[in-house]
């Protein structure tokens, strides 16, 4: 008997998870029990809420929303015997978005303490019906929900300097944020391609700093900077009240707008609209792409009179955007026009500032002042830090993670934005068919992975993190169909990691819930990603032996694989365990769904087999935390780097490799090679050279010998060079390998005279 009531609770255990399963709300519910039954909506049914003055916006957009979907009015009869009602709580708690949602045969009654709660409680309603306007029922599921979010910051970011978007895309974009619960709009509205925003005091900033010469027919890194006589007939901008127009759209949405004004650099639109802002007060075209060469694109920080305009600028934003933030940028300042310029120098000598970073702290502290005194807060890209934070600023860390965690252990609110995961302008698949991105990959298991609260943050300052956000910059999005392809389905992934409780997240169970959202993509017509069918093929190296592990994020999917660089597809090695390599080898691999090989390309990778395959490495100086490969070992993985800015290759920022392999015991060596790379527009040189040398102990070093490198460093096709060593026989337990870095980006270079970057892929001891 106990055996039978045992097997009945499994079942009906079973039969709710796959009920839950059924009702496919994203973000994923904090609490979902579905019953039996449906509340069906149709021309009977009132819609009833308790606080007109609050609620009636909410109310209208809903009923709107269920006449597109199938023609019906909801009424507003009191009596009627089916209703749903909005129920908000008094007073009321504007920064509490949960709510409790109760769908019965009769009845369904969503509760909530604010606006927020009762719009996302009409959401997940939604979330259950056909997606457009058909023939079928709708119908709700009978359930119980009760839901919050776990972070009050849940945002979206969008560039329209770089490529204009008009205002219908905008609210476009505005409504799919708020179809996944999130709730924070940062639009983009200023950068030296375009500055967006009308600004009545300065009517150039539009009617110059707006346009400049159509280059879409050249790739963004390739174009030329415009030239006196070239018509400027390319961007836009929106008017006051186009963007008024647009702040109550998304308010009635639960969306809250943060414009971004940036400065003081990524500006040159603005001077080139009022040259007198810059250093050289010298006229200039608006940039047309990426060549900043002869250009100026900061605010002169030694002239009150930048500061003058700013705070002009920022009372006009502020009178159109009522958001708590401001956001003002801050992010990637060329010092050098401020070290060249008598006017920042003077202004150093007379605030005490030693240098151009604590000039840097001095403006944007100005800044903070005046937005703090007109009762909001600023907030800035990590780079704010530099030279000392200001007393009362948010971060936003984009940087990796560790601008918001240093941010957050002194006290101050952060926002995560780290370029891997959040940067959705890397590519989500492929590369191959994919359009084209600015590079990187980040696809979306790996943003669904994402978690918010670093592992290095001290847990007392975990509730300085207010939550985090996608990045859209638009280099490469040129089009609004292209800006749907690029955040679907990534912002859904990140909609149930910013919202969801964290250990509810699955990402299989994210994956059966999103099928049916790709059909309601399909069925309004919106361009989407339909998967990252590459397979993931990493090493797992140790004791001198390779395995390869294989992965693919297919639901569903099944991989098939080659050793010996043959194409697969069905009838070659199915994938169901980790393998280990005996040799030398290219492994391909396919994933295959129904029967049928997905994806343009077979994923590739070239294993090299060799003496130091597994062995521990250490480095003088540490890898850059942005090109960990897969780990401190990654130099001795037996992987091999392509010529994508990839995942197989460590990254040292104008500091020399250094590193000291183990090879475990003593080994005979008569050759050593390291593989570097040259991507010219990345910033990526090959090394000066490259010296190896030999030890018994670790600690008495021997030189085997030096190699110089023979490649311009102006040369601008992607390069991948063996830097190899030979010598006669010698017994070695240590072998250490000396990369110089370049000393600086050279000269015509867009980075000239800054420090260049040195990648490396592999060090290959035979």
């Amino acid at each position: 008997m106990k055996r039978m009531i045992g097997v009945l609770l499994a079942a009906m255990l079973l039969l709710g998870k796959l009920q839950a399963q059924q009702v496919s709300i994203i973000p994923q519910p904090a609490k979902l029990e579905v019953l039996s039954g449906y509340f069906l909506i149709n021309e009977t049914v009132s819609l009833q809420y308790n606080e007109p003055a609050l609620l009636k916006p909410a109310a209208d957009w809903f009923r709107a929303a269920i006449a597109d979907i199938s023609g019906i009015r909801l009424s507003a009869q009191p009596n009627a015997a089916r209703r749903i009602v909005l129920q908000l709580a008094t007073p009321v708690q504007p920064k509490d978005e949960s709510y409790t949602l109760d769908v019965s045969a009769n009845l369904i009654t969503i509760k909530a303490k604010s606006y927020g709660g009762i719009f996302y409680g009409m959401q997940s309603v939604l979330q259950t019906l056909p997606a457009i306007r058909t023939n079928a029922l709708l119908q709700v599921p009978c359930m119980r929900v009760q839901d919050a979010p776990r972070f009050g910051w849940r945002g979206m970011h969008l560039d329209v300097s770089r490529h204009f978007f008009g205002p219908e895309v905008i609210k476009q974009y505005i409504d799919l944020m708020a179809a996944y619960k999130m709730n924070t709009f940062h639009w983009h509205l200023v950068d030296d391609q375009g500055w967006r925003i009308e600004i009545k005091k300065y009517p150039k900033l539009t009617s110059v700093g707006a346009w400049r010469v159509d280059q879409n027919d050249k790739v963004w890194g390739s174009r030329p900077q415009a030239k006196p006589g070239e018509t400027p007939s390319y961007g836009g901008y929106y008017t006051q009240a186009q963007l008024k127009e647009i702040v109550a759209y998304a308010r009635q949405r639960n969306v809250t707008i943060v414009p971004e004004i940036e400065m003081p650099g990524h500006v040159a639109s603005a001077i080139a609209a009022y040259p007198e802002l810059s250093c050289t007060q010298q006229p200039q075209l608006p940039l047309t792409g990426g060549d900043y060469s002869n250009m100026s694109s900061n605010y002169c920080a030694g002239n009150d009179a930048v500061f003058t305009f700013l705070q002009d600028v920022l009372t006009e934003t502020m009178a159109i955007f009522p958001s708590t933030y401001i956001h003002i940028g801050g992010d990637e300042v060329d010092k050098g026009p401020w070290k060249k310029c008598a006017r920042c120098q003077q202004r150093m000598q007379q605030q005490g500032l030693k240098t151009e970073e604590e000039l840097q702290s001095y403006f944007i502290q100005r800044i903070e002042k005046f937005v703090v005194s007109k009762g909001r807060k600023m907030i800035g890209w990590d780079e704010i830090l530099e030279g000392g934070l200001a007393p009362e600023a948010t971060v936003m860390s984009w940087r990796g993670e560790a601008g918001g965690i240093e941010a957050a252990k002194m006290n101050h609110d952060v926002v995560m934005t780290p370029g891997s995961p959040c940067y959705f302008d890397h590519y989500q698949a492929g590369p191959e068919g994919e359009p084209r991105a600015i590079g990187g990959m980040n696809t979306l298991q790996k943003v669904y992975s994402y978690e918010p609260i670093p592992a290095e943050l001290p847990a007392d300052k975990a509730r300085y993190v207010l939550g985090a956000q996608a990045n859209l910059w638009t280099e490469y999005v040129t089009t609004a169909e292209h800006v749907e392809y690029m955040i679907l389905p990534r912002m859904l992934a990140l909609a149930e990691v910013v919202w969801s409780p964290k250990e509810t997240r699955d990402w299989q169970g994210f994956n059966q819930r999103l099928q049916p959202h790709f059909r309601a993509f399909e069925q309004k017509g919106l361009h989407y990603s339909k998967g990252n069918f590459t397979v993931n093929i990493k090493p797992v190296s140790a004791n001198g032996q390779v395995q390869v592990q294989l992965s693919t994020e297919a639901m569903n999917g099944t991989i098939y694989y080659s050793i010996d660089g043959s194409e697969p597809d069905v009838t070659s090695q199915r994938y169901t365990a980790p393998f280990t390599l005996q040799q030398s080898a290219v492994v391909k691999a396919v994933t295959v769904i129904q029967g049928e090989v997905m994806g343009v390309k077979a994923a590739s990778q070239n294993f090299v087999l060799h003496k130091a395959v597994g062995s521990a490495v250490q480095y003088v100086h540490p890898v850059s935390r942005y090109y960990q490969a897969d780990g401190q070992n990654s130099l001795t993985d037996g992987i091999r780097g392509m010529h994508a800015v990839g995942k197989f290759w460590h990254g040292f920022s104008g500091k020399d490799l250094v590193a000291t392999v183990d090879l475990g015991t003593s080994k005979t060596i008569q050759q050593v090679t390291l593989g570097c790379l040259q991507r010219y527009n990345d910033w990526i040189f090959l090394p000066q050279s490259v010296t190896i040398e030999y030890s018994a102990d670790g600690q008495k070093f021997s030189s085997l010998g030096t190699v110089n490198n023979t490649v311009s460093s102006n040369e601008k096709a992607s390069i991948i060079k063996d830097f190899t060593v030979k010598a006669a026989a010698v017994q070695a337990r240590y072998i250490r390998v000396t990369a110089k870095v370049i000393d600086a980006c050279p000269k015509g270079h867009s980075g000239e005279g800054k420090p260049g970057w040195l990648f490396a892929d592999e060090i290959i001891v035979e």
